[in-house]
């Protein structure tokens, strides 16, 4: 993939040689926000372009869609240098875009808001910046304490606990493996494909067309996250039964005191399956890892997603922000 010039601005292509670079920038940050790694980054662009420059002494990514540029995170750096690099990228994606409509940066973290919207250079206080930007909140992101997801204790967890009994009752021989990209690829994909089918029988009407548009994306980010599993440095389990693969997990280390699970699919028709492997999947990261919480994401808006990841008891809930132009 060939360098982005914008004016006098070259941007990089977003491979896998930007790896080492970006975690140079993200390992001096105090951030548990479940976009904040290269393989989150890295899997969901496979339907775009990524490209980073390091601006200000800030590493900053950026995707173009149908030719336009927008930020998938705001600039990774010391907080001194944040609010001049947030300004001048807007300043190349406007000069790249063919509206500032389109100029956007995602997923701020809430620290990088504060610190945008009050700077400290009186030329740009508060006021001067909220009118120009708009500052939104977007989803959040579900923290847990790792030891609740494994030990399940007390009544809040009394279903989990239930239906995690009547999985193991059920399917006695179930078998957890390791994920092999090689060895399991394609029996991930055909249960994905089967989990899309079973999903849509079940869900809302409502709800159908704003899911079906995302599917084609999350399937490519699966095909992109097996190509790349190694180099991602990713680790996750599968499950079969009865000689078939049912539920597949994935996730990778924040920082040091949080892991992440990216992506968990389960045989829909197969109770308790999510439940379990959850859990497993948790006792695992705390092994590798030796970490304190997990992060699961957010819940891209689906009221359905979100009633299931309340009902796991979150220990906190982390905004995410999207800054526009006015």
């Amino acid at each position: 993939m060939a360098n982005l010039t914008v004016k006098d601005q070259t941007l990089k292509p977003f491979t896998l040689d930007a790896k080492p670079i970006i975690e140079k920038y993200l390992q001096k940050l105090e951030i548990d926000l479940s976009d904040y790694t290269f393989a989150a980054n890295y899997i969901w662009l496979a339907n775009s372009s990524g490209f980073y420059a390091i601006i200000n002494k800030c590493f900053c990514l950026f995707a173009i869609t149908g030719g336009e540029l927008t930020m998938l995170l705001p600039p990774l750096g010391k907080k001194k240098y944040i609010t001049d690099a947030m300004i001048r990228c807007f300043e190349i994606m406007n000069d790249n875009n063919s509206s500032p409509y389109y100029a956007r940066i995602d997923y701020v973290q809430e620290s990088m808001v504060e610190e945008f919207v009050l700077s400290t250079d009186e030329a740009q206080s508060m006021f001067v910046m909220l009118e120009h930007y708009i500052v939104e909140k977007k989803l959040v992101d579900y923290i847990y304490l790792v030891d609740s997801l494994i030990d399940l204790r007390g009544n809040s967890y009394h279903t989990k606990r239930t239906e995690i009994n009547k999985f193991q009752k059920s399917y006695p021989e179930y078998k957890i493996e390791l994920l092999d990209s090689t060895k399991h690829k394609e029996e991930i994909l055909s249960l994905f494909n089967k989990w899309v089918s079973d999903r849509v029988r079940y869900m809302p009407g409502e709800e159908a067309e704003h899911f079906l548009e995302g599917i084609y994306q999350e399937r490519t980010a699966i095909k992109q996250m097996l190509k790349n599993y190694e180099e991602l440095s990713l680790i996750g389990l599968v499950i079969y039964i009865d000689g078939e693969l049912k539920g597949f997990t994935v996730g990778e280390k924040i920082n040091d005191n949080t892991a992440s699970v990216i992506i968990e699919k389960t045989d829909f028709e197969v109770l308790g399956c999510a439940q379990f492997i959850f859990r497993e999947f948790s006792k695992m990261l705390k092994e590798h890892y030796e970490i304190t919480y997990i992060n699961v994401g957010d819940d891209m808006g689906f009221e359905n997603l979100r009633k299931v990841k309340m009902s796991y008891r979150p220990f906190k809930l982390v905004p995410k922000y999207t800054i526009y132009q006015k």
